[in-house]
C-alpha cells in the first residue's frame, strides 16, 4: 500500500502542478468537483488513459489544485474520446505526499473516479473507469 501511495504522489510531481498533458488533442474533457471538507493543503489529482496505466501509476495528465475553495474543481481539456480512470489526495499539509499510519493506511482523504472503492487497496481500473466523449463532470468525495 505504501508503495502505490508514493507512486501516485511520485506521478503527480513527475508531471509538475498545475499543468495537464492531453492523451490526444481533441475537444473531450472531464471536470472533477471534489467535497473536501477542507480549505487547507492542495488536491492532487492523476488521470489515465489505460488500465496499464492506472495499474503502473503512470498518468497521461496531473494537476495539483490549491483547496482554498469547496468544492475543489480540477478540469482536464483536449482529451481525446475513450476510458479514463482517475486517482486522486488531499495533501492537507502540504508536504507533497500521501501520509501513512505505520501499517500503510492513509491517513489524509483520497478518492477514484466514480467514487470508486477499493478492497484492501486502491479501486480496481473496472470500478474507475469512465467514458469520457464531449464534456463529462462527476462529483468525488474524498474520503
Amino acid at each position: 500500500m505504501k508503495t502505490r501511495i508514493a507512486l501516485i504522489a511520485a506521478a503527480v510531481a513527475a508531471l509538475g502542478t498545475a499543468s495537464t498533458t492531453p492523451a490526444l488533442a481533441q475537444d473531450s474533457s472531464v471536470t472533477f468537483e471534489f467535497e473536501t471538507g477542507a480549505t487547507t493543503g492542495s488536491v492532487m489529482v492523476v488521470l489515465f488513459s489505460s488500465q496499464a496505466g492506472y495499474d503502473r501509476n503512470q498518468p497521461v495528465a496531473a494537476m495539483t489544485v490549491a483547496a482554498s475553495s469547496t468544492p475543489v474543481t480540477v478540469t482536464f481539456d483536449g482529451l481525446a474520446p475513450g476510458s479514463y480512470g482517475m486517482k486522486s489526495f488531499h495533501d492537507l499539509n502540504g508536504d507533497g505526499v500521501m501520509n501513512t499510519n505505520p501499517f500503510g493506511m492513509p491517513v489524509e482523504p483520497f478518492a477514484f473516479s466514480n467514487n470508486a472503492v477499493g478492497n484492501m487497496g486502491p479501486a480496481s481500473w473496472e470500478r474507475a473507469r469512465f467514458n469520457v466523449n464531449g464534456a463529462v463532470v462527476q462529483t468525488i468525495t474524498l474520503r
